[in-house]
């Protein structure tokens, strides 16, 4: 068996539109790329980044800042993605990817997903054909926002039913700006026919695994989505474990 190849899917965008037409500064979260980067890597997976456009995708600087956790895990956040640094900075386009070449497809959040992703229609068909494949489906936290661009030939959602979660209202809310939103991930997943679930609490750790696609709601739950993943592609790593 060869090595697992494992493709992140990440928005170019660097801002969010908000409902007032005013634009705040945007793009990926650090602990959701870099996260299950890390622990992909360890497990001795390939990686490959890719953007629309192949444009070098923007950190959400709000995501390296106090209010985004422990001191201790934001350095550790920004050591790891200063090391893959030149993968960041060179991103393949995406729309010259073959997702066949790939056996995982990994989406993080940020509010970047929101602006680009959620309307993109390369990514919209990348993740209806990984759909179909049966291969694992990974979105985090704003990351199921690209869910919504996927569409069948009959103009259907294809993750209509699938049980699925994403940052909920109330953690958007917790942001000042996040009231000024134009819309909220949880109210379109159920919009669009998703059985969305959520942690009993806010901030908390929780995913959901339905068929072949993984979600997680929110940046602490980016561990726990990588880790249940390689444990499915790699179960003989974690036989000792049970």
């Amino acid at each position: 068996m060869g090595t697992t190849k494992v493709l992140f899917v990440v928005s170019a965008a660097d801002r969010w539109t908000l409902k007032d037409g005013k634009v705040h500064p945007s793009g990926f979260w650090g602990e959701e790329l870099a996260v299950p980067h890390k622990v992909f890597t360890q497990a001795g997976w390939e990686t490959a980044i890719a953007t629309p456009g192949g444009k070098p995708p923007t950190l959400d600087r709000l995501s390296m800042s106090f209010t985004a956790g422990r001191p201790s895990k934001i350095r550790e956040v920004a050591r790891y993605l200063d090391s893959i640094q030149a993968e960041l900075d060179n991103p393949e386009s995406l729309e010259s990817i073959d997702p066949d070449e790939f056996d995982v497809v990994f989406y993080p959040g940020g509010h970047g997903p929101m602006e680009d992703l959620a309307f993109d229609p390369v990514s919209g068909a990348l993740l209806t054909r990984v759909l179909r494949s049966g291969k694992p489906l990974a979105l985090l936290c704003h990351g199921p926002a690209a869910a919504l661009a996927a569409e069948n030939e009959d103009g259907s959602w294809p993750f209509a039913g699938y049980r699925m979660t994403a940052l909920s209202n109330a953690e958007e809310k917790l942001n000042s700006f996040g009231w000024k939103a134009a819309w909220l991930l949880e109210d379109r997943l159920r919009e669009y026919g998703a059985e969305y679930a959520k942690a009993r609490l806010p901030l908390l750790p929780f995913m959901v695994v339905d068929r072949n696609v993984y979600t997680g709601q929110n940046p602490a739950s980016s561990e726990r989505l990588a880790e249940q993943l390689v444990a499915d592609m790699n179960p003989a790593m974690y036989r000792s474990a049970s």
